[in-house]
């Protein structure tokens, strides 16, 4: 099969390399999925580079999100051949077949396809989690998205719609309003912007927003329109820097900020891995939660190297999607 093979630490995606290599067999309890879409992630780059908190032994195929058809499956398994299916991994999903435990993998929703599919195992839990078990946002309230027509901002902005709060989203450029517009924010500001903590309060009556969903590193200046007894929920940094907050501002307006490690759920708190998931299960049949693909859709394993320089450019929106296939199905 073809595969991305990464054999020692690479300076970017432009040294990425496309090989055959075996397809890989299943061992007990995994499934042998022919892969069609993967999720491309901006941490696909720091792992290729050696900068992520994963470090394989080399050499490996890069990638954690997939979607695909189950091709080989245990006898007594809850899938069987045919079976669409999504699923992540630390490693495998850049190649043309995958080999991965069944207990990592989920039915794809039958609203969805696949190419959505490849969209939803990172980014809806994280963005669920943060704004339903962390900041415990409810319906009616001011929810600022920032980073919000990237994969976890767009799911945020589409839960807290469906969930009945009201959103403001936050984004780099002024080209990505109508992109979050169409996902159901009620109003868009520009973080590049001085004045976009001052317009959010005028958005927001001069109370400030309830909830602030925080994945590019934007606290401090967050908490000047935050509202009273807001939460703000950290989820990462794609700024770049971690930032250092005045912990006066979070008295004087009695805010909670918190974090939220979706990846860690399955360790410390197992049991609201699958309440999450129902959850959003319910709301992609409910057609209320729709991953939104990036275009182009880059076909090909040797276009994974345009993909993950697409998503570093912060040119794109929603989820990058590459397909192992060369060319689009003809069906």
């Amino acid at each position: 099969m073809r595969a991305i093979v990464v054999k020692n630490w690479l300076k970017g995606p432009n040294d990425l390399e496309v090989k055959d290599i075996p397809v890989p067999t299943p061992q007990a309890g995994e499934l042998l999925v022919h892969i069609d879409s993967v999720g491309a992630n901006f941490f696909d780059i720091l792992l290729i580079q050696g900068k992520y908190q994963i470090k394989p032994a080399f050499p490996f195929t890069p990638g954690a999100e997939f979607s695909g058809t189950v091709v080989r499956a245990p006898a007594d398994g809850q899938f069987k051949t045919g079976d669409r299916v999504f699923g992540s991994n630390p490693t495998g999903a850049y190649a043309e077949y995958i080999a991965v435990p069944q207990a990592q993998c989920f039915a794809v929703p039958s609203t969805l396809s696949l190419e959505q599919a490849a969209g939803l195992y990172i980014t809806y839990p994280t963005s669920y989690a943060a704004l339903v078990l962390r900041a415990q946002m409810r319906a009616g309230e001011w929810v600022l998205v920032h980073a919000a027509a990237g994969g976890v901002g767009i799911a945020a902005v589409q839960i807290a719609r469906a969930l009945g709060a009201r959103v403001i989203a936050a984004v780099g450029s002024q080209e990505k309003f109508d992109v979050c517009r169409a996902q159901g924010a009620e109003h868009c500001v520009n973080y590049r912007e001085p004045g976009w903590p001052e317009r959010v309060l005028e958005l927001t009556g001069g109370r400030g927003a309830n909830v602030v969903f925080d994945p590019v590193g934007l606290v401090e200046r967050s908490l000047k329109c935050t509202a009273w007894n807001g939460r703000v929920v950290v989820v990462g940094f794609a700024a770049g820097a971690i930032e250092r907050i005045a912990a006066n501002r979070i008295l004087l307006k009695n805010v909670a900020v918190t974090g939220v490690h979706w990846g860690a759920y399955v360790r410390n708190e197992p049991e609201r891995v699958p309440e999450v998931w129902r959850a959003l299960f319910k709301l992609a049949e409910e057609k209320k939660i729709t991953p939104v693909v990036y275009e182009p859709v880059f076909y090909g394993l040797d276009k994974a190297k345009d993909a993950l320089k697409a998503i570093a450019s912060r040119a794109t929106y929603g989820k990058v999607v590459v397909k192992p296939a060369e060319t689009p199905s003809k069906l």
